[in-house]
């Protein structure tokens, strides 16, 4: 019941339940610092709204100077929120401000009082509770407003306990002020660098000048700052920026001294309607992790800090920020995760990615090519989780070559398809797999250097949507343009001796004749069989052992030293016994590390070797 006495209207505000307050003080939102957010963006709403009627000729223009003022008076314990926007009568006030309109508040405390934080997100977005966000840190709120309409002015205070007072005001000039006397308890908003960092995280780019009074003396001439950025970069098309501009704006919002290796400017019309800027970090190294980060806005206010919903997973790397008016400005994770708004803007982002690519490699491939090595683990995985992505960039994606070129793969089976065609030859070491690289790259053969193991496990997905193309690594086979003229001669004793120094029965030894003669023997894996342990070790299986690995050496008969090595295995058991096995570990060189044993083994052969010379 409400009671008038004189010029003094008392009442308790409009609600079906007792104890909202204290509900609304505790569980209104996970995180407390979003109340300034929230009553900055009344005061940016009530400016907009003037703004509008001036702009259709309701109320005049007088080409004010619009502006938010935050001002924090430590002495009387306040923190107030004013603005010169349309202001309220008392019959207004008394209708947004005095009832909180919840439909069903036993439903509404039940539903609440005992969740996890993560649902509590959401409740502003379900009852519109904004201003009373104030009340989560306030013992006492005031409000000082007068309409645009000249209706007389009106105060209005509140305590806690949803207990209010309205009275007559002398305020002159139209807007409102918000004063929030803190409570004991949340003295911490009492902080100048407090208030200074939840304006910058919150408040950074809304619409309207906000300007932050600390209460410090200022110096003689000193004048007021703007806080924000009221037409932020995204906000503008993308003609009208600058690389330097871009970069500065990264450098602004994520602290990172480092330029981002290309951004991305969305302007997306209807139906989506949203906009943004998207960033790809600089690495210092590959080995540095450096997490995305997509900050989340609802017409320019800040809505959530890392946003991964809206961001495929494979792309989870980048920066940036994005303004989605279509989104609620209290968005929770489960609304994110089944809204079907979501899900189209996420697609919208895949495409502006896919053809920003496609863009550089087509109209800056000089530039493309620079930053290749270190956006390449990235492309190349989302390619693996998303065909529909593959199929946007497979013209733009490239291959690192051994000599230090780039190409596309369409240029590099172009180039290459009268030795090898339809077949990309790579190494994944170019110091292990030297002596493979020097001899394709002797017969003009280009060699791709696979040096990350995604990147092998990239070739085995592109064969089968290449088709007819096949990846083979330098020491899987001999290829057909590594072959000689020569005549084979297979040799049994040459067969026997090769399987008996090397101690492995499985070993296979085969004779060919080698256009290089100067390489006695070549040590080759089978490509299947060295992808399937290469999976099984990724995985961890415990029974590697049931995928053996395929190994052959491969004996150059065009060679001088195997040839010597025939003579003298019939005569000189010794003598071809350590010849041979020096050759076996020379082999095993270009495949792997050497064990201890194999090690001093071979340094046992080399000094045997030279004491012979």
């Amino acid at each position: 019941m409400n009671e008038q006495t004189n010029n003094t209207r008392r009442g308790g505000i409009s609600v079906d339940t007792e104890h909202i307050f204290p509900i609304i003080k505790k569980w209104l939102y996970s995180e407390k610092d979003i109340f300034l957010r929230e009553i900055v963006s009344n005061a940016a709403d009530a400016i907009t709204k003037l703004k509008r009627l001036s702009s259709l000729g309701i109320r005049e223009d007088a080409d004010e100077n619009y502006r938010i003022t935050v001002t924090l008076d430590r002495t009387a314990g306040t923190l107030t929120v004013a603005d010169n926007g349309i202001g309220m009568t008392e019959e207004e006030l008394t209708k947004y401000i005095c009832s909180i309109a919840l439909s069903g508040a036993v439903d509404f405390i039940e539903k609440y009082e005992n969740q996890s934080d993560s649902s509590k997100n959401g409740i502003i977005g379900h009852f519109g509770l904004g201003f009373y966000s104030a009340f989560m840190v306030s013992r006492s709120v005031e409000v000082n407003t007068k309409s645009y309409t000249d209706a007389p002015a009106v105060h209005w205070t509140c305590n806690e306990a949803g207990e209010y007072e309205t009275e007559p005001s002398d305020k002159s000039e139209h807007g409102t002020e918000v004063i929030m006397h803190i409570s004991d308890e949340e003295s911490e908003y009492l902080n100048p660098a407090k208030i200074r960092g939840m304006l910058d995280k919150y408040c950074s780019f809304m619409p309207v000048e906000i300007y932050f009074d600390d209460g410090e003396e200022k110096q003689d001439g000193e004048e007021d700052k703007c806080v924000n950025d009221t037409f932020p970069l995204w906000q503008k098309a993308p003609s009208e920026c600058s690389d330097e501009e871009y970069n500065e704006f990264y450098r602004k919002v994520f602290s990172d001294y480092r330029e981002p290796l290309f951004h991305i400017h969305i302007n997306a019309d209807y139906p989506l309607n949203f906009k943004g800027i998207l960033y790809f970090p600089r690495f210092a190294n590959e080995y540095e992790t450096i997490e995305g980060q997509v900050k989340l806005y609802y017409n320019q206010v800040f809505v959530a800090d890392n946003i991964k919903e809206v961001i495929p997973d494979y792309l989870l790397v980048l920066r940036g920020v994005l303004d989605c008016p279509e989104l609620p400005l209290n968005v929770s994770r489960s609304y994110l995760q089944t809204n079907s708004y979501v899900a189209k803007v996420s697609a919208h982002i895949v495409k502006k990615v896919a053809d920003k690519l496609n863009y550089l490699c087509n109209n800056n491939r000089e530039e493309y090519e620079k930053i290749w090595k270190d956006i390449c683990p990235f492309i190349n995985y989302a390619c693996m989780k998303d065909k529909k992505f593959y199929e946007r960039v497979k013209n733009s994606l490239l291959l690192s070559l051994t000599d230090g070129r780039t190409m596309t793969y369409g240029e590099y089976l172009d180039e290459t398809k009268e030795k090898n065609e339809n077949t990309v030859y790579y190494a994944t070491d170019a110091s292990l797999q030297a002596q493979y690289i020097s001899m394709f790259t002797a017969e003009g053969i280009n060699v791709a250097l696979f040096e990350r193991p995604i990147e092998s496990q990239f070739c085995t997905l592109l064969e089968q949507y290449m088709e007819g193309v096949k990846f083979v690594r330098v020491d899987a086979e001999i290829a057909d343009s590594l072959k000689g003229d020569g005549s084979i001669t297979e040799n049994e004793e040459l067969r026997e001796l090769f399987l008996r120094v090397s101690g492995n029965e499985k070993l296979e030894v085969r004779f060919d004749s080698l256009k290089n003669t100067s390489v006695p023997a070549l040590l080759n894996i089978s490509e299947q069989s060295r992808r399937m342990e290469e999976m099984m070790k990724y995985y961890s299986f415990a029974d590697e052992a049931a995928f053996p690995t395929e190994m052959s050496i491969v004996l150059n008969t065009a060679s001088p030293l195997i040839a010597k090595l025939a003579e003298t295995v019939g005569t000189d058991k010794e003598k071809s016994e350590a010849i041979a096995s020096y050759i076996y570990k020379v082999c095993l060189l270009s495949q792997k590390k050497l064990s201890a044993d194999e090690m001093q083994s071979f340094l046992d052969d080399s000094f045997n070797i030279l004491l012979k010379l």
